[in-house]
């Protein structure tokens, strides 16, 4: 039964976003933001198809820890990345959502088209503290306009259990723009895998921590205490995810 729903859910992404993808494309000439509501609308239609195809349904803890920022600008989250479920998921819960990724990203049909329309912040990882810079001048811009900003420290997707090293991207655009960071945890691992196509049903539970205020912090301490967070609130929250290394 997971297989052929599944399958199923497979089917369901591409049938469409391969037209909302072409759509995308059409959709060029409209103006911010009308043109982000349209392009990312499909990501609301991947997560009701992951609820009413696969089971995967999602509940949010800490929600009134989102800042309301509606007269200075957009906010930062760092959040733990495991599947591709919470980069679609974080579109439908907060509003006006600016990612940062890897440019290699827009070379994906259809979907990366549509990434690459919505004047989001591309960067070459490659570039170092060119790369930091970019972030930080862009996404300042993009923060005083009201976007929020959501980039996943550890840089790529994680198992369940494991971590990456934190990179200061998110903390070094929050000293400069002196803007707070939220840190987010989530197990959407538990329920869509990285590289594995079998989704298996069950709720996510996203986890929002308390605003962290640059102070008189710099980027390493800042993400130190973000990691901090984030990492003891994993075990906390989805401690069966470290099991196995415990036991090892």
């Amino acid at each position: 039964m997971l297989l052929l729903r599944s399958v199923v859910f497979l089917l369901f992404l591409f049938i469409t976003v391969a037209p909302w993808g072409m759509m995308s494309c059409l959709a060029f000439p409209l103006p911010m933001p009308r043109r982000y509501h349209l392009i990312t609308f499909w990501t609301t239609i991947a997560v009701w198809g992951a609820k009413h195809i696969v089971g995967i349904d999602y509940r949010v803890i800490g929600l009134e820890n989102v800042p309301d920022r509606a007269k200075e600008g957009g906010v930062i989250f760092l959040a733990k990345h495991q599947s591709r479920y919470e980069t679609l998921l974080f579109r439908t819960l907060f509003k006006y959502m600016c990612y940062v990724y890897k440019r290699e990203l827009h070379w994906v049909p259809f979907f990366g088209w549509g990434i690459a329309l919505c004047d989001m912040i591309p960067i070459d990882r490659a570039r170092g503290k060119e790369a930091l810079d970019q972030v930080a001048r862009v996404g300042g811009k993009k923060l005083h306009e009201g976007w929020n900003m959501v980039m996943f420290p550890e840089g790529t997707r994680v198992d369940p259990g494991q971590k990456k090293r934190y990179k200061i991207g998110g903390t070094y655009l929050s000293i400069a723009t002196r803007v707070p960071v939220v840190p987010i945890a989530h197990n959407a691992g538990d329920f869509w895998p990285r590289g594995k196509w079998i989704k298996k049903p069950g709720t996510v539970t996203v986890v929002i921590g308390a605003p962290i205020h640059p102070g008189e912090m710099n980027a390493e301490q800042q993400m130190a205490k973000v990691e901090a967070w984030i990492e003891a609130e994993m075990r906390a929250s989805f401690g069966h995810q470290y099991a196995g290394a415990a036991a090892a």
